[in-house]
Formats: C-alpha cells, sequence, structure tokens
C-alpha cells in the first residue's frame, strides 16, 4: 500500500495550468504519479459555514480513518490463518483501494451535491457512525462465541488430570446408584502402572477385587476405574495420594456431560456461521481434541470445500461478508470527506468563484523530501511567507501554525494507506 497527497492550486478557465505545471516538474523526475482528483461544482455557502464546517471535517476525517483501521484489523483477525489474503478483501466499491483513489468519482446517488455541504458532512457522520456502532455489537458477539469455545477447547487438550473427561468415560465404565459402592478415576504415571495393579485392592479396606481397568491413556500416564465402599472413599484417596496415584474428583452424570458436549459444538457452529474458519482443524492441529469434535470439523470441511473453493479457498462466512462490504462503505465515506475537505479548504484559500484544480500524487518513497521542496518552489506564488517559512524552518512566522494540520502554500491532505497494511 502507499501514502498519497490530495493538493489544490488556483486554477485558469481551463484547469490545466495547475496540472500541468505540477505534472511536468514532478513526471520529469519521477517524483510521484500523479492523477486529477475530480470534484463536483459543490454548494459553497456562507463563509462563517466553511470555517465551522472546517473545524467539523477535520474531526470526521479523524474518525473515518479510525474506523477504517478498525475494520481492517479486524478482517486480519478474523482471517486468521489466511492473513495473507487480507488485501485481496480490503476492496472499495469492488476495486482495490489505489484504483478507487485514482479513479475516484464522487457518489451522487449517496450524496446529492445539491444540497448544503453541512448536510452532505451530516449524511457521513451518520454513515460512519453507525457503521462504528454495529462494527461493535457484531465484534463483540464474535469474540465472546470465540472466547466461549476456546475456553471449552481448552478443556480438551490438557493431560487426563485436567482435561475433560465428555468424550472419553462411559456410562458402562461406573457402578451407578448404588448406595453403597461409588466408582473413583485414578491417574496412574506410566512407570507406576504395575505398582497399581499390585497395590490398588490393599490401599485401603472395602475396595472391590479386580475392578480397575484402564479407560483412557496420554503421553504421561494412564486414566483407571476403581470401585469400592462409599464409607472408605476419603481413607482411599489419601492413600493413593501417599502413593502418587490422583483420584480425579469426577462423578459420572450423563444429562452433564451431554450439555457439556452440546455446548461446544452450538459453539463451535456459532462461530463457523459468523466465519467459516480455514484453519487447521482439531483433528490435525491438536492431537489430544477429542473424538467427537474431530468428527463434527471433518464435517463441516467437507460440506463447505464447495463454496470454499468458489471463494479460491477465501472464508467468507456473515461476519466476514459484513466487514468486507462495511470496510467499503466506510472507505468510500472517508475518501468523500477528504474530497469535502479539500474543496472547503481551497474555497478558504482561494476565494470565490469557485476555481482550482485537486490533483492526487503518489510520491515516490525515495523523493519524498525532493517532491515537497519542488513543490514549494512551484507553488510559491500562493503564499510567499509560507513558502520561505518552510524553505528556512529557523523563521518564525505567528500565525502560520494554526493547529496540527501541516500548512504549505497549496491545500493539502495526506491519505496513508499503509495504515492498513
Amino acid at each position: 500500500m502507499s501514502e498519497f497527497w490530495l493538493i489544490s492550486a488556483p486554477g485558469d478557465k481551463s484547469n490545466m495550468q495547475a496540472w500541468e505545471r505540477m505534472n511536468a516538474v514532478t513526471s520529469k523526475s519521477n517524483l510521484s504519479s500523479n492523477s486529477k482528483f475530480h470534484i463536483p461544482d459543490l454548494k459553497v455557502g456562507t463563509l462563517d459555514a466553511l470555517v465551522g464546517l472546517s473545524d467539523e471535517l477535520g474531526k470526521l476525517d479523524s474518525f473515518a480513518e479510525s474506523i477504517i483501521k478498525k475494520i481492517a484489523q479486524y478482517i486480519g483477525e478474523v482471517m486468521e490463518d489466511s492473513k495473507d489474503k487480507v488485501q485481496e478483501n480490503l476492496l472499495a466499491n469492488g476495486v482495490d483501494l489505489i484504483s478507487y483513489l485514482t479513479r475516484f468519482e464522487w457518489d451522487m446517488a449517496k450524496y446529492p451535491i445539491k444540497q448544503p455541504l453541512k448536510n452532505i458532512s451530516e449524511a457521513l457522520t451518520k454513515q460512519v457512525t453507525q457503521i462504528e456502532t454495529d462494527l461493535k455489537t457484531r465484534s463483540a458477539a464474535y469474540n465472546n462465541i470465540k472466547g466461549n469455545l476456546q475456553n471449552l477447547e481448552k478443556k480438551t487438550m490438557g493431560n487426563l488430570l485436567t482435561r475433560t473427561l465428555a468424550d472419553i468415560v462411559h456410562k458402562e465404565d461406573f457402578v451407578l446408584n448404588s448406595e453403597y459402592l461409588i466408582t473413583l478415576l485414578v491417574v496412574v504415571p506410566k512407570s507406576s502402572y504395575v505398582q497399581w495393579q499390585k497395590t490398588y485392592e490393599s490401599l485401603s479396606d472395602m475396595v472391590v477385587p479386580r475392578s480397575t481397568k484402564m479407560i483412557a491413556e496420554d503421553a504421561e500416564g494412564g486414566l483407571f476405574t476403581v470401585t469400592l465402599f462409599r464409607k472408605v472413599m476419603d481413607d482411599f484417596k489419601a492413600k493413593a495420594r501417599e502413593n502418587r496415584f490422583m483420584v480425579r474428583e469426577f462423578y459420572f452424570d450423563e444429562k452433564e456431560l451431554k450439555c457439556e458436549k452440546e455446548e461446544l459444538m452450538k459453539l463451535a457452529s456459532d462461530k463457523k456461521q459468523q466465519y467459516p474458519l480455514l484453519l487447521a482443524c482439531p483433528s490435525t492441529s491438536h492431537s489430544k481434541m477429542t473424538l467427537w469434535f474431530q468428527d463434527s470439523c471433518e464435517l463441516h470441511l467437507a460440506q463447505t470445500t464447495e463454496a470454499q473453493n468458489r471463494e479460491h479457498n477465501l472464508p467468507n462466512g456473515p461476519l466476514l461478508r459484513w466487514l468486507k462490504v462495511n470496510f467499503s462503505e466506510a472507505f468510500v465515506a472517508w475518501i468523500h470527506v477528504k474530497a469535502l475537505r479539500v474543496f472547503v479548504e481551497s474555497v478558504l484559500r482561494y476565494g470565490l468563484p469557485v476555481n482550482f484544480q485537486a490533483m492526487l500524487l503518489q510520491p515516490n518513497k525515495k523523493s519524498v523530501k525532493r517532491l515537497r521542496d519542488v513543490l514549494n518552489v512551484v507553488f510559491k506564488h500562493l503564499d510567499e511567507v509560507a513558502a520561505a517559512s518552510i524553505m528556512d524552518p529557523g523563521m518564525d512566522i505567528p500565525g502560520l501554525q494554526l493547529s496540527n494540520q501541516e500548512y504549505y502554500p497549496y491545500v493539502y491532505f495526506k491519505i496513508d494507506l499503509s495504515l492498513l497494511d
């Protein structure tokens, strides 16, 4: 992406002189790539209204730029593993941003030029504000789903001491609905399997003989069941800890386990509906992910492969579609704000009748300072005092720096598309 300078200078009857002078000296030395920037004949209004509007448009300019950056950053976040495709999704009216900017045409349907400038500014403010409001709502909902899903997924990726057991245990592994007996789950280190088999029955009284079996195993150890009388449960736990056998605080509840599975599946579904991820599924990226979640991912990928291929393997869920559409809307609005600012500042600077030429320059990165110096020479006749101050930074001329906006003999605004990289 690139930085552009949007400038204007007074024109003659055909508005050719300012353009030709500037274009000739900058193109000849390869200082910049230039194009005319067409601004329609807008209603001028009163001088007081223009002065007030100048300040308002400055604030709107910064606000719109901040929203564009937020949306662009969020598109990058949502696309996650497809970050190299982000720039392809940052479009304005269906074309890349540089093409839109260098071929700018005022949208007469959205922003009719017969209405007062104040009305156009208010319409732009309302549009950008609504996009910001919607973005906050949508991003909060997506982040909530994503956060909840990540929290639940963490449960499936820990070791046998911490991870969820919803996908591991089965009803037949437990003695259920017994007034006297209970089945416990014990995590045994791999190096202690033999010791467990030899000693578990004698760790406490009233342990059911031959009641243990291993139902799961990971890199660190195995998960064993053991059945005993309820009244010796505390004594058994204490003796097990002494032997480095860790009893999991787990009691089989079929309804609760079903709810946990359904919650994770629902969150995964909600997230994919917002944005069908092209991330590696748990089956390929997390070896300890639950089988039932692997199956759901594989099914989802099978169902969405055709659609994603049509999109050149780019994700395109409702959230991403909304972000792309509203990035375009916000960017288009922002460039119209820039056009309004150029119009207002040109009228205030050069006076009436309205006669100026707006020009868009894309500076050569290696020639930025040289380009600035050349422009100051070409347009120094517009404001000799300002030009002298710029050529000699040591000069102290009161009144030139009235704001944070850089001041030059010509009207100047920067459009920094590199902020969207």
